[in-house]
């Protein structure tokens, strides 16, 4: 193919929120060979700058605020919005006006309404709209579904999944960090286990009809503080001892590529010590996780049931090492459970095992076990065939997850079975 011709069929990309996810899609979409990043907005200066540098995005195409952005005439085919998740309508309805095909980080919105909002102007303009729920498109998510299509555990009849979060990870994003309350973002359910509730949707393929919920914020509160403990790291006697040190935490980092972009990257645009030190002293993540202004619950369980009698419970904790997710999942004639590597899968005819390599991509440690590259990958050739339906994680198949996360976040804070 000539370079000309090559050119000519590269996806154009705007990046409306140059953070840690909308970094990770642009590199993504970079590294295919199949798009550009021309446009970038951003009110962090070190980040916009950075991305412009990265990209080689001229000055007229850096931009504060998005809506200067959405003012000019289209820069590019399509836009990744990665903004906060309170700060998804503005950006996302005006670009798709604008003629823009979207890639939308999740949850779509905090509330059903600015949800249905985005969905509707998506689908005025006539654009593509791709919603982040990167599980649907791991190698792992592929074995399972091609294991229960085949028949190998016969009838599907129940699953167990945990979304086992990580003390420290759980500390960094919803005690002191962005999604700590659900008035500044969203409740923990739809900011974290959202991916998880698309997952099993995807995987049991029949719609849901009943969810109850239990859960609540029990260890991050001030009652919970060890004797003696002050209100930040630096100046606490107790943090030596404390499972949750900041300190110990994000000094840690210092050095290490991955860790310096993330965690790290939330504290500081700048990976010195002197940075860390200072963060450590004034900035949120230095705070004591039982002395913060949270109300993320730490743990909670969702069970559902679907139609025809189908059952699965999601269990997502704060209280585990941060690992891939597991799964257990129960058939008239097998049962296989997974821990993200390896699926092992028991046949009830013969009472034999076999262990099935999952084979993780190239850029699984940085991009939830090849989710983020295979999103980012259909995302594109949608682009380039006009082809909405390469995109597993379109506008209605998002609404349905993200409507059973709102209906079990009201069966947690109301006691009830929620009918849907």
């Amino acid at each position: 193919m000539s370079p000309a011709l090559l050119e000519a069929q590269m996806v154009t990309l705007a990046v409306v929120g140059a953070g840690m996810r909308g970094q990770q899609y642009a590199q993504l979409a970079v590294e295919t060979g199949r798009a550009r990043v021309v446009a970038v907005a951003d009110p962090s200066a070190a980040r916009r700058e950075a991305m412009a540098a990265a990209y080689g995005i001229p000055a007229d195409a850096v931009f504060e605020d998005w809506t200067d952005l959405a003012a000019r005439p289209r820069l590019a085919d399509a836009a990744i919005v990665a903004t906060q998740d309170r700060n998804h309508v503005g950006p996302t309805v005006a670009l798709a006006e604008a003629g823009y095909h979207l890639l939308l980080e999740k949850p779509i919105a905090p509330t059903e309404e600015e949800a249905q909002t985005i969905v509707s102007a998506a689908e005025r303009a006539g654009v593509q709209l791709a919603i982040c729920h990167v599980l649907r498109y791991t190698p792992l998510t592929r074995h399972v579904r091609a294991l229960l299509d085949a028949g190998r555990i016969g009838e599907l009849v129940s699953v167990q999944h945990l979304e086992p979060i990580g003390w420290w990870h759980f500390a960094h994003s919803y005690v002191r960090g962005n999604w700590r309350r659900a008035d500044l973002a969203t409740p923990m359910l739809l900011a974290k286990a959202c991916h998880d509730m698309d997952w099993l949707q995807y995987i049991i393929g029949r719609p849901a009809v009943r969810v109850s919920s239990f859960g609540n914020l029990f260890h991050f509160r001030p009652d919970q503080a060890p004797p003696g403990a002050s209100d930040r790291c630096v100046t606490c006697p107790v943090e030596s001892s404390c499972a949750y040190s900041a300190a110990r935490l994000y000094r840690s980092c210092l050095g290490d590529p991955e860790l310096e972009r993330w965690p790290l990257g939330a504290l500081t645009d700048t990976p010195t010590a002197e940075a860390v030190e200072a963060a450590l002293r004034d900035g949120p993540y230095g705070r004591c996780v039982y002395a913060c202004d949270n109300d993320a619950v730490d743990h909670q369980i969702v069970t559902i049931e679907y139609e025809g009698g189908v059952t699965a419970s999601v269990t997502v904790s704060a209280f585990t090492p941060k690992e891939d997710r597991k799964t257990r999942i129960m058939g008239t004639r097998g049962f296989l459970d997974t821990d993200g590597a390896t699926i092992r899968l028991c046949d009830f005819r013969t009472g034999g095992e076999e262990l099935i390599e999952v084979g993780l991509a190239a850029d699984s440690d940085r991009g939830h076990a090849g989710g983020d590259a295979g999103l980012v990958e259909a995302f594109l050739a949608s682009i380039t065939e006009a082809d909405p339906s390469l995109i597993k994680t379109g506008p209605a198949e998002s609404l349905t997850s993200h409507r059973l996360v709102w209906a079990a976040e009201r069966a947690r804070r109301e006691g009830v079975v929620v009918v849907l």
